[in-house]
């Protein structure tokens, strides 16, 4: 229960609202500024993609998963031998590689 004859608490605590207003009208000038900086990179790495390395298409691993298709983390050594790429020269040209993978199918291998 409460105790003694005091005010009961109803604060007018917004007062300054205006000071903790966000404002966003620097969004069409950050939207033209990070596609002149998405260009200017594209240029810059020109051979490579700007979307990041190549990847393989694989199977997920699990049961409820391995019917669906996904980006790999890199192509095996033996994706790369049957395209004529070095391992060495294919992470510089944007293409990644994954030593660990193996192929299982030649489906797979015809695949990527």
């Amino acid at each position: 229960m409460v105790k003694h004859n005091n005010v009961v608490p109803n604060g007018h605590f917004k007062k300054h609202w205006q000071n903790y207003v966000k404002t966003w009208f620097n969004q069409p000038a950050r939207k033209a500024r990070r596609r002149i900086a998405r260009q200017k990179k594209a240029v810059r790495i020109f051979p490579r993609p700007t979307a990041g390395p190549l990847r393989p298409i694989v199977h997920g691993q699990t049961l409820k998963y391995n019917m669906k298709l996904r980006a790999g983390k890199g192509f095996t050594l033996e994706e790369l031998k049957a395209a004529g790429i070095s391992k060495k020269l294919a992470p510089t040209i944007g293409i990644a590689v994954d030593h660990r993978r193996k192929n299982k199918s030649l489906e797979g291998l015809q695949a990527n």
